[in-house]
């Protein structure tokens, strides 16, 4: 298998992309620790993995909270010994909402988890991963990097631009230590996270767009899937991508490239 015996941190491996990730890396070898808020969004990832053979643990963690990330990646360490691939995956799309509208509590909180969340998990896992070498893949978006049609998404654009950026740096410095560091950008893809949406007060600031039929182009408009994205995790993850570091992959049926 290609992953056997490496130890994968998964940040939101409760569900969406980070379970089809965590399922599709523990069927390669690797040892999985899911992590999310609760135990109890984590119970089927890892009762999936236990049930098909794979070794997985529970992490319970907020990702903006220094100490608790911390205390996570110890609690990885103890458990395996190792860290060889980071997926910092989890996030929120928070409020979106015009400007004058979103409140800086709101902006705050966006920033907090999602860019601050992505600095927290890869900061506390480089020593670990500096040992032997690693992967580290960070869940940015076509929003921020691509496409900015999404009006009001102001906050959740600037951290997945921002993530794309941190990539980019710490690629360079982590390199000595045969450490690859790289950014997905997934578009329209089948998850819950764009019920947790908070829209407020667009319909008069969204700008009129008329786009070709079938937004998607490479499947006429059908969202990809979690388990599509998990494969390019994968690759990732692997040797297969031994000389990649530092690039951002966008996994969106070339949408952006209609929408930018």
């Amino acid at each position: 298998m290609q992953l056997a015996q490496k130890v994968a941190l998964i940040t939101g491996g409760g569900s969406g992309i980070g379970q089809a990730a965590a399922l599709l890396l523990a069927k390669e070898g690797a040892k999985i620790a899911a992590l999310g808020r609760t135990e109890e969004e984590l119970y089927e990832t890892v009762c999936q993995i236990h049930d098909r053979g794979g070794e997985a643990i529970p992490v319970r963690a907020d990702i903006s909270e220094p100490d608790q990330m911390r205390q996570a990646i110890q609690e990885i360490a103890n458990q395996w010994g190792r860290l060889d691939i980071v997926f910092a995956n989890a996030g929120i799309n928070g409020v979106w909402a015009p400007l004058e509208k979103l409140e800086p509590d709101e902006w705050d909180k966006t920033i907090k988890v999602n860019l601050t969340g992505t600095y927290l998990t890869v900061k506390y896992a480089v020593p670990y991963l500096k040992q032997q070498g690693g992967s580290v893949i960070i869940t940015s978006s076509v929003n921020g990097t691509r496409m900015f049609s999404n009006t009001g998404a102001t906050a959740y654009a600037c951290t997945k631009a921002a993530q794309v950026a941190f990539a980019k740096m710490i690629a360079l410095e982590l390199a000595k230590h045969r450490v690859r560091v790289n950014v997905i950008c997934p578009g329209a893809i089948e998850t819950d996270i764009e019920s947790s949406t908070d829209r407020q007060d667009l319909e008069k600031e969204k700008e009129p767009v008329e786009y070709p039929q079938g937004q998607i182009p490479l499947t006429d408009g059908k969202s990809g899937t979690s388990e599509q994205v998990a494969q390019l995790v994968l690759f990732l993850a692997s040797d297969a991508s031994s000389h990649i570091s530092g690039t951002e992959i966008w996994i969106d049926g070339a949408q952006s490239l209609l929408q930018g």
